[in-house]
């Protein structure tokens, strides 16, 4: 199975619609993630057309860039888990959230208490957007991977930016991320 991931698409302010490069990294994949601050709910309409999609939202998609109100998108919450077998039989939980604040800063910020708080307990794989910088690392065996931002790559101005992937066979992930060319 091949996820793709993607956050941080920022439409209208990013332009009418995602690059053409984002599309052509994104096609062929089983499902997509998004990890929020899409602005505009319609960027999920176009990532529907090439897989289906996850999503939730990010801070920008509930205040500020002309909006008054939170998204009433059916297809958006605050996070999400995907469950997929695992190795040894063992269930495989992928979280998928806008922001994970790390790092810790115990007693108050854990991972565990933010897998708790986020995922209702704790995953293998966290999937986060929010930093616009794209991140395969892992914390305490958890691996977190943040795509990045297609449109606005490490807060710079508009360009080309990064997208990623999360390959599954046989219930081990490889994470990967691509620089759009």
């Amino acid at each position: 199975m091949r996820i793709g991931l993607i956050s941080d698409t920022h439409i209208p302010t990013a332009g009418s619609d995602l690059w053409p490069q984002v599309y052509e990294a994104l096609r062929g994949v089983d499902l997509i993630m998004h990890a929020g601050d899409l602005h505009d709910t319609i960027v999920l309409d176009w990532l529907e057309e090439l897989a289906p999609v996850m999503a939730v939202a990010g801070n920008g998609d509930y205040g500020g860039w002309q909006r008054t109100e939170p998204p009433t998108d059916p297809r958006l919450r605050e996070s999400r888990v995907l469950t997929l077998d695992g190795p040894q039989g063992q269930p495989l939980r992928i979280g998928l959230v806008h922001d994970f604040p790390l790092p810790e800063a115990p007693p108050q910020r854990t991972l565990e208490g933010l897998m708790k708080h986020f995922f209702g307990g704790p995953v293998n794989v966290i999937v986060r957007g929010s930093t616009h910088a794209a991140e395969i690392t892992t914390v305490k065996g958890v691996l977190i991977v943040n795509p990045g931002s297609p449109t606005f790559p490490n807060h710079r101005s508009l360009c080309l930016g990064t997208v990623g992937y999360l390959d599954i066979e046989g219930g081990r992930v490889q994470p990967s991320i691509i620089q759009l060319t």
